[in-house]
């Protein structure tokens, strides 16, 4: 079903069963398969090619030469059904490759709303993107990547699968991170080192001056004083009872697998 309110270049392939909100443009030259979703306002340059059981929410823009909802390049991938999800407001760059899920993470690729991915991103399969990310030219998550809300990659990233970048943090250009990168943390270099407190991370900036002081007291206890993750958890757990925005550490100390990164 397409709107009649959509655009369409004439030399764009539409198959049968994609579904097309009101006021969507298609530039020249795109290919949409069947099962294909994509939401109101949302803009979409030339050369683009969306797959499989893809949903696109509203007022997204794709770059010219993007790959959505491809089959993930997980050798394990037997042609299960799988799906990508992209909310609200996001800006894709240009040649990038945003990959569905498998069955073993949960068969779906998540994206939230306002990110911003910049020209060659690539999203590999079953990763959870947040809401208000930035992810700069040429970075790439590998598959089951978690990327915290308003985190921000620079230039040429690259993050290691399975590992989480926590809300709020920050990854200089050419970070490779193989571990998991805790909140509000700002790192640099290969392999990844703590650099200090990403301090204009806008949910840091939100939170109120005793609530930033938890947060630099939490890092001072993570790196300066070097204790360990057990202790810092309980520290976190105490402290939540009355800062109850601390609970996203709980969160990214629960899920953590991969350790932390160290200076």
């Amino acid at each position: 079903m397409i709107s009649s309110s959509a655009t369409i270049a004439a030399s764009s392939i539409i198959e049968p069963g994609v579904i097309i909100g009101p006021h969507v443009v298609v530039g020249p030259f795109c290919f949409i398969s069947a099962g294909v979703r994509i939401g109101e306002g949302t803009v979409i340059a030339s050369h683009v090619v969306i797959n499989g059981n893809t949903t696109l929410g509203r007022e997204n823009r794709i770059g010219m030469g993007s790959s959505v909802g491809e089959i993930s390049q997980d050798l394990k991938y037997d042609g299960e059904p799988a799906r990508l999800e992209i909310g609200d407001g996001n800006e894709i760059g240009r040649h990038s490759t945003l990959h569905r899920g498998t069955a073993q993470g949960g068969s779906v690729t998540r994206i939230g709303n306002q990110n911003i991915f910049q020209a060659g991103v690539h999203i590999g399969h079953d990763c959870q993107v947040g809401d208000h990310t930035t992810m700069g030219d040429h970075s790439g998550l590998a598959g089951h990547v978690t990327l915290g809300d308003y985190s921000q990659l620079g230039a040429l990233c690259a993050v290691h699968q399975f590992c989480i970048v926590g809300t709020g943090s920050r990854l200089l250009d050419n970070t490779c991170v193989v571990q998991d990168v805790p909140p509000y943390v700002l790192a640099n270099g290969n392999r990844a080192v703590p650099l200090g407190i990403n301090e204009r991370a806008q949910a840091f900036a939100r939170a109120t001056a005793d609530e930033q002081r938890v947060i630099h007291h939490l890092y001072d206890l993570l790196y300066h004083q070097q204790e360990p993750v057990d202790v810092v958890k309980l520290e976190i757990e105490r402290l939540s009872v009355e800062y109850p925005m601390l609970r996203q550490f709980n969160d990214f100390f629960t899920r953590s697998t991969r350790g932390i990164i160290r200076g």
